[in-house]
């Protein structure tokens, strides 16, 4: 009769063991395919909101810069006040990230006295001392906002609008 030797019998063990664990982690690599399927489209979901969020603050920022810079021309001077055209050529060339059919650039003076209400700027103001003639430029500008996706339920152009208003410098 022929007796195993016990070298013989520790390495069919260990054979059997390893076709246990290789068994065992074939079962969990699948386990986490699955997983990383269902997760993966979720972050990527994810993902794409948050490079859409950052867009429209981006975009909402340079629409308030061009605002901002049309109002800072327009309070130089009772001239510049005037200058609707300036006005709206200072905003343009600093919403340079902007295109022009999107941008709509309103400029509207208005004028009053300290203690009252401001209008419109067509006939001379007289104010009753110590009060003085106040004059202010009022940018209003509003840029067209394209997302990259259609949203359910979230239109696929957004407005974005800002005002600066700034006391003309006499």
């Amino acid at each position: 009769m022929i007796v195993p030797e016990p070298s013989d019998r520790m390495i069919t063990d260990r054979g059997r063991q390893q076709r246990q664990r290789a068994g065992h982690l074939t079962r969990q690599g699948g386990q986490s395919l699955v997983e990383l399927a269902l997760v993966v489209p979720l972050l990527l979901l994810l993902l794409v909101g948050v490079i859409e969020i950052g867009r429209f603050a981006y975009y909402s920022i340079l629409v308030s810069n061009a605002a901002r810079a049309g109002a800072q021309y327009g309070a130089q001077s009772l001239a510049t006040a005037a200058d609707t055209l300036g006005i709206q050529q200072a905003a343009q060339s600093d919403g340079q990230g902007i295109k022009t059919p999107t941008l709509t650039i309103n400029p509207v003076q208005r004028c009053g006295c300290l203690a009252t209400t401001l209008g419109s700027c067509g006939a001379p103001i007289v104010c009753v001392k110590p009060q003085h003639p106040l004059v202010y430029v009022r940018v209003t500008t509003i840029g067209s906002f394209n997302s990259l996706f259609k949203y359910p339920g979230l239109p696929a152009t957004l407005n974005v609008t800002s005002v600066e208003e700034m006391r003309v410098a006499q």
